[in-house]
């Protein structure tokens, strides 16, 4: 019994060393890798040290203390871990690193910008969870920049995976001198669900910031705060993509997140200012590598310094500033409840809203504007661009950067394709100091059909509403007639038809309210193709061989009669009824001096006559050209003699109730 119980006791002592002796041995392996890992930092020109190494078997539990590192690239990126504790570690597949959690205690990041300034992270904790890696990661080369080594950074992220990473915290400070400082915080910052260079969520909580900057002369404290981040379905990929020179003829589109929300977020200025964005939205953004190259942005910037560019540096710099823009796509983005105050007033803003793709914005819009002005307040229900391509605006403004020489026509007729239109819509201004208000219910032009850069087809349609300005003496029939307020409701297009060389402005509608409604149609025959060059000696030359077409116009009596009749009144001392009769009379007399010129001229003035002696009478005049009429004459003659120009026109006219 004695030996069994002694036999027993020493297998127990052999098991226990033996497991002692095992953990020290794996303990000394995983020191060994350890080390091997940071000599691959300090082989790629980094510097890199760690304190103390553990590992508890039974729990699977690696433990390194007091981490130091720091990068070969220049400017260097600097780093401080007091501990990391690596927990249920293992290895899945060869060249493989995996951990139930990791948790990162006390980090500092450090980065060393231009002019000494300088920008520190940190963090009081860092957790990942389920987290599967390489083993050993690859070093970008010493005399790697820090474009390469962020996109290192990026491409190895790829490689690894994990359920949620998460701070609690980040603190950080910016210091670039008396120009600028700050600090800045964030807070419950969580990633979840990594895999293959993917992000399927990523939020923050809060971030707060203060800057302090001096401009003019003049400091400024800035604080701000911002809630709510968050972001769905973030690629790394795609932003590895545009660091990369080797990529600079993919020239597909890469999705580089789904969308985006934050929001309240406010600003406040030492200066005065005071703003607010209730919530801002972005929505399915992409990069083109082929167009989105940031190097190459970058080695520019550097290679100009600090030194005003030249009109070549220029240039080149807004080239590829607008290939930046050609290679960024929105699907949409939106900043909603904007207010600030401002030393000039208060002012809000319902939503501004923009979209882009290959450079182009396809609609810009501001919504529900309320500010004050020192005549009053000013409201607009929205404004919008149409079609706004910024890439080609960047390129043909920096043609404007020769010194000393002013635009020539061409370019400036340049700028009209750029945008193909604008809408407004639902505004109210001051009028003077009146105390009364213009009305915008609506006004919208846009244009196309371009001939080079010049637009062969444009629409605008206006309404607006306004008082009738009491001290403006061509206002004061209007006045003594009772009126008050005058509106403009008018839809006007103009199309040039290359085929038919017809160049037609119609206008179905031109109302003045209270006063007549009317429609027209005027159209030029035998019209160039010329006629739109920006080069104006060729456009003159050119329109030299344009004739005039027919001419039709309507106009439907609501009120103007009566207007003019009362002034005539007013001037002459008589009742209404004795000056219209006087007016009538003394259209009529004229027509007999008109026939002698052009009988059917004659007959268009006893349709006026018609037309003013019986209030609400509808007018309608047609001219049809008799042969040919070259264009630029006619109008010489309608300057000289009206008459003789109204000879070369067959003329009808008509009324009617």
């Amino acid at each position: 019994m004695v030996k069994i119980l002694l036999g027993l006791v020493a297998a127990v002592v052999i098991a226990v060393g033996g497991f002692f002796g095992f953990e020290f041995y794996t303990q000394q392996r995983v020191a060994g890798e350890v080390d091997a890992a940071f000599e691959q930092l300090r082989a790629g020109g980094g510097k890199a040290s760690h304190g103390k190494v553990s590992f508890d078997l039974k729990s699977r539990t690696i433990t390194v203390a007091d981490i130091k590192a720091e990068s070969a690239t220049q400017p260097p990126v600097s780093m401080k871990i007091a501990s990391v504790v690596a927990s249920g570690v293992g290895q899945p597949d060869t060249g493989r690193f995996s951990a139930d959690s990791i948790d990162a205690v006390d980090i500092e990041f450090g980065m060393t910008g231009p002019a000494g300034g300088n920008l520190i992270y940190k963090m009081p904790r860092l957790v990942m969870k389920d987290y599967s890696g390489p083993a050993n990661l690859k070093q970008p080369q010493a005399s790697a920049s820090t474009i390469d080594a962020y996109r290192s950074v990026l491409e190895q992220f790829a490689t690894v995976s994990a359920t949620s990473v998460e701070a609690p915290s980040l603190t950080g400070t910016i210091n670039f001198g008396p120009a600028m400082s700050g600090e800045f915080a964030y807070s419950g910052t969580a990633l979840r669900d990594i895999k293959a260079g993917k992000i399927a969520a990523i939020q923050i909580e809060r971030v707060n910031f203060t800057v302090n900057t001096q401009q003019t002369g003049k400091n400024d404290k800035m604080t701000g705060e911002m809630l709510k981040l968050a972001t769905s379905d973030f690629d790394i990929a795609a932003l590895a993509s545009i660091l990369d020179p080797q990529k600079v003829n993919d020239d597909r589109y890469i999705r580089a997140y789904g969308k985006t929300t934050a929001g309240p977020y406010s600003v406040t200025s030492a200066l005065g200012l005071r703003m607010r964005i209730d919530a801002m939205t972005i929505d399915e953004v992409g990069v083109r590598p082929s167009r989105v190259q940031l190097p190459a942005m970058l080695a520019m910037l550097q290679a100009s310094g600090t030194a005003q560019p030249s009109p070549a540096q220029a240039r080149e710099l807004l080239e590829k500033a607008a290939a930046i823009y050609e290679g960024m796509r929105i699907g949409t983005a939106e900043m909603r409840g904007l207010s600030a105050e401002t030393p000039q007033g208060p002012f809000k803003l319902a939503a501004i809203r923009f979209n882009l793709e290959n450079g182009k914005v396809g609609e810009f819009a501001f919504e529900g504007l309320d500010a004050n002005t020192p005549k009053g307040p000013v409201k607009l229900g929205r404004f919008a661009l149409k079609s706004l391509d910024i890439a080609n605006f960047m390129r043909i403004s920096a043609q404007f950067a020769g010194p000393g020489q002013p635009p020539s026509p061409e370019l400036i007729a340049g700028l009209f394709p750029l945008i193909e239109g604008v809408e407004i819509k639902g505004v109210t201004a001051p009028f003077k100091n009146t105390g009364k208000f213009v009305n915008l219910d609506g006004f919208d032009v846009n244009w196309g059909q371009f001939v080079g850069p010049i637009p062969s087809k444009a629409r605008l349609t206006a309404k607006i509403t306004g008082p009738v300005d009491a001290t403006d003496p061509a206002m004061k029939p209007l006045i003594a007639a009772g009126l008050d307020k005058l509106s403009v409701d008018g839809d006007i297009g103009a199309e040039w038809t290359e085929a038919a060389r017809s160049f037609v402005v119609e206008v179905p509608k031109l109302e003045l309210g209270g006063l007549l409604n009317a429609s027209a149609r005027i159209m030029l025959a035998n019209v160039p193709r010329q006629t739109f060059s920006a080069n104006a000696a060729q456009a003159i030359g050119a329109a030299a061989q344009i004739e005039a077409g027919g001419i039709e116009l309507t106009v439907r009596d609501l009120g103007s009669v009566d207007v003019g009749v009362v002034q005539y009144a007013r001037a002459q001392n008589v009742g209404r009824d004795a000056a219209r009769q006087a007016i009538v009379e003394s259209i009529r007399a004229s027509s007999q001096d008109v026939a002698a010129a052009n009988p059917d001229a004659a007959n268009a003035v006893q349709a006026l006559a018609r037309f003013v002696e019986s209030p609400g009478q509808t007018l309608v005049i047609k001219l049809t050209p008799v042969g040919k009429v070259p264009a630029m004459q006619l109008f010489q003659m309608l300057k000289t003699d009206p008459l003789l120009a109204l000879a070369k026109f067959k003329i009808e006219a008509s009324t009617g109730l």
